[in-house]
């Protein structure tokens, strides 16, 4: 167990925060972390974060999957002091992080997330793990199913998708698992590109449109700069900035910003 002082780091915000769909509250302040193939348990009180983990294994994942090098204190203190939506909606999801997370596992999960609900797009990762992922057993003795790989989703039939309640998306999970598996898409090559050609890459995946492949920038790629719009956000955009949100002012923290005025939107108005 690794226990360390985090300032604006806030696990249950993360949690509900939409960007994580293996991620579950098991306990008062204790929260389960699926990501891949590995397995953490987090306990929360304050400030105080225990990760159930090696330190070896804290320095050399988990720290970078939190984020936990980047200054949010500084990103929050950048915003502009006459936006007074902007400043209430980080002061509200203050300890909200980018996770830095897998890239397939993202592309899938965004694919799944299209039309749907948070609670359901957890039940269909879930559904797509256990069918077609590795069985696991954490040290603690937690049976766990690690996150299925292209070739195994690409060996699926789309009707034993849908059966996992992935519905009208189990055609692009398909299609796309295909070309991943083929080698017709070279995800480490879209991992090495700036935000624009990555963008413009996965936007060619079938079933990727821009609000899909802003998410996958940003929750896999860690493009800080993307700023996926979806009817939360647009909400927001058309009520608080009709001239567009000042991309510009904010150039390379947009994302966080966007988490911010999500996790807003969703839970406090």
């Amino acid at each position: 167990m690794e226990t360390y002082i985090l300032k604006d780091f806030d696990i249950q915000q993360i949690h509900r925060s939409g960007q994580c769909f293996r991620m579950e509250q098991t306990g008062e302040d204790i929260f389960r972390v699926l990501a891949k193939d590995r397995y953490l348990e987090i306990a929360q009180t304050g400030e105080e974060c225990c990760f159930f983990c090696t330190e070896e294994e804290f320095e050399s994942f988990w720290k970078q999957y939190f984020d936990l090098d980047r200054d949010y204190g500084e990103v929050k203190r950048s915003i502009d002091s006459r936006d007074i939506y902007l400043r209430e909606a980080a002061q509200k999801g203050w300890g909200i992080r980018i996770l830095k997370q897998d890239m397939w596992e993202m592309i899938v999960s965004f694919l799944i997330s299209q039309q749907n609900n948070i609670p359901r797009i957890r039940k269909c990762i879930q559904n797509i793990c256990e069918k077609y992922g590795e069985k696991r057993i954490s040290d603690n003795g937690i049976i766990y199913y690690t996150f299925p790989t292209p070739s195994a989703l690409s060996g699926a039939a789309e009707e034993d998708l849908r059966a996992c309640n992935l519905g009208y998306r189990s055609k692009y999970v398909l299609e796309t698992a295909k070309r991943v598996a083929d080698g017709e898409v070279d995800l480490e090559e879209i991992e090495d590109m700036d935000y624009p050609d990555a963008k413009q890459e996965l936007l060619k995946l079938y079933g990727v449109g821009e609000k899909v492949a802003d998410c996958i920038c940003l929750f896999a790629l860690h493009h800080l700069e993307a700023f996926p719009v979806d009817t939360h956000i647009r909400q927001a955009l058309d009520k608080h900035y009709p001239n567009g949100f000042p991309h510009k002012k904010y150039m390379g923290n947009q994302g966080i910003l966007q988490q911010y005025i999500f996790y807003y939107e969703l839970f406090f108005r």
